[in-house]
């Protein structure tokens, strides 16, 4: 049997002999019985303190604690105050006190959580309210389209476009299309009778020639073509010469319209149009663009071909929308160029071509100068024929001024050389005398073709300036093609 002194010479240092004690003492005890109490924890003490021989030993039952010991006794807290004051609450009892949840207080990141899953309920219900809406929306417009197919097949396809001559009652009418008689026919009852008055455009079925529909828009498109909506670049300053022409379209044309107190004060009625005739080329249609450039007014511009149509009734329906037109949009400017298409002398016709030339000039001629007043709507006439033009069309009350324009002379010969070889380079050996004095007849037109004719002949040798050789040229070849295939005294 190990004695103490035998574990003393075994562990010879301090800390070795404490444990060895240890294990002694637990080696000899008896073991404890079984409690129902939790071991005490044991303390450690430092060597030199405690037991006598600088041994350590651990805490036996009984043994006090040592004042001043590592744990402290904690700190009196007073107890919390209640929850409630006054009479106590009775628990409740039942499936609501089981679901009841206790209050709970949520943080900042919860709150950013909820908001987020508040806008998400907000879409879905917003979604939800839109396929419902469409769900419902749905048979409504199945409905309406097949109504739409019922009409459609009603109207037929396609339609013909007619004129109402008048109403018979509600349900039947006398109707005209352009390429047969009237007939007497029925109007269907989707067709809004409020807006049919005689004389409208209608649509007609292509078989039975019911009315199916109204035209809303009456303005032919061949009208709403006319209008000039973007004034011409050329002015009065283009114009070489022809001061007295430019003066007496003044007068006539400008000035009524914007003073027209002046012709009241003087106690005269303004000019109703004019016409303006000449060879070609003497500057009757720039004249007109130049009008047309510094006037504010609507201007219309048409040309005398253009009224020509070629079922009966188009054309003098033409001119009535014409001169409608322009007396909705006045003040305004009709020009018509080349009046002798439709202008001509009346004679004996063979032909329903020609009866229906005749018939739109008598229109023209019904609108120009006729039972209503036309108001401040002039008329500017053009042509190269003035000897060809019916004498109803030329007198006055009709057209008031007949306005010339002759060959152009020296000095005006001069002003338009200026003008078309302003932008030109020219070479020093240039010599426009030569050309201005020559005894050639040369038309406005025909000095714009030779400068012309000049720069292409310079660029055709690759030269930036054109000589006077160039413009010699360009004057034979200008001149030999207008004199060829001309009968001679067909302009004298």
């Amino acid at each position: 049997m190990l004695t103490l002194s035998h574990y003393i010479t075994l562990f010879e240092t301090p800390l070795s002999l404490s444990l060895s004690l240890s294990l002694l003492f637990s080696l000899s005890t008896p073991p404890l019985a079984p409690t129902l109490y939790p071991p005490k924890p044991q303390f450690t003490q430092p060597m030199g303190q405690g037991t006598p021989g600088g041994l350590n030993r651990q805490g036996l039952p009984g043994d006090r604690k040592p004042d001043g010991g590592d744990k402290k006794d904690k700190k009196f807290d007073p107890p919390a105050p209640p929850t409630r004051v006054g009479r106590k609450q009775r628990k409740q009892k039942g499936p609501d006190a089981a679901a009841r949840l206790p209050t709970v207080t949520p943080h900042t990141k919860c709150k950013l959580r909820l908001l987020k899953l508040e806008r998400v309920k907000d879409y879905l219900l917003m979604e939800e309210e839109f396929v419902a809406n469409q769900e419902r929306l749905k048979p409504q417009e199945e409905k309406a389209e097949e109504d739409r197919s019922k009409v459609d097949d009603l109207r037929g396809s396609p339609m013909s476009v007619g004129n109402l001559e008048e109403l018979i009652d509600e349900n039947h009418a006398i109707v005209s299309s352009s390429v047969g008689p009237e007939y007497y026919v029925g109007i269907l009852s989707f067709v809004d009778k409020d807006q049919l008055e005689p004389g409208c455009s209608i649509l007609m079925h292509n078989k039975v020639l019911s009315v199916v529909g109204l035209l809303q828009d009456e303005v032919d498109p061949m009208v709403s073509v006319m209008k000039v909506e973007k004034a011409p670049l050329e002015s009065y300053a283009d114009i070489g010469g022809l001061d007295a022409q430019i003066q007496e379209i003044k007068e006539a044309v400008e000035l009524p319209l914007t003073h027209p107190e002046l012709y009241e004060d003087i106690g005269i009625k303004p000019p109703k149009g004019v016409i303006l005739y000449g060879e070609p080329g003497t500057g009757k249609t720039l004249l007109a663009k130049a009008v047309a450039n510094s006037t504010s007014a609507t201007f219309l511009r048409v040309v005398g071909s253009e009224l020509i149509q070629k079922y009966l009734g188009d054309g003098p329906k033409l001119v009535r929308e014409l001169f409608r037109v322009a007396d909705d949009l006045s003040p305004s400017i009709v020009f018509i160029d080349e009046i002798d298409a439709v202008g001509t002398k009346r004679y004996d016709a063979h032909s329903g071509g020609e009866r229906e030339i005749q018939r739109t000039m008598l229109e023209l001629l019904n609108q120009l100068d006729g039972f209503d007043s036309r108001g401040d709507v002039k008329v500017i006439l053009a042509t190269n024929r003035i000897e060809s033009l019916d004498p109803a069309l030329l007198r006055p009350g009709r057209i008031d001024r007949k306005i010339e324009f002759p060959l152009p002379d020296i000095k005006t010969r001069r002003r338009i050389f200026q003008i078309h070889t302003s932008r030109m380079t020219l070479a020093d050996d240039v010599n426009l005398e030569e050309f201005v004095m020559t005894k050639d007849e040369f038309s406005g037109a025909d000095i714009k073709a030779i400068c012309t004719e000049a720069g292409l002949l310079a660029l055709r040798e690759r030269r930036m300036k054109v000589t006077h050789a160039d413009f010699k040229k360009a004057k034979d070849k200008v001149m030999f093609k207008k004199k060829e295939g001309v009968p001679e005294g067909l302009y004298m």
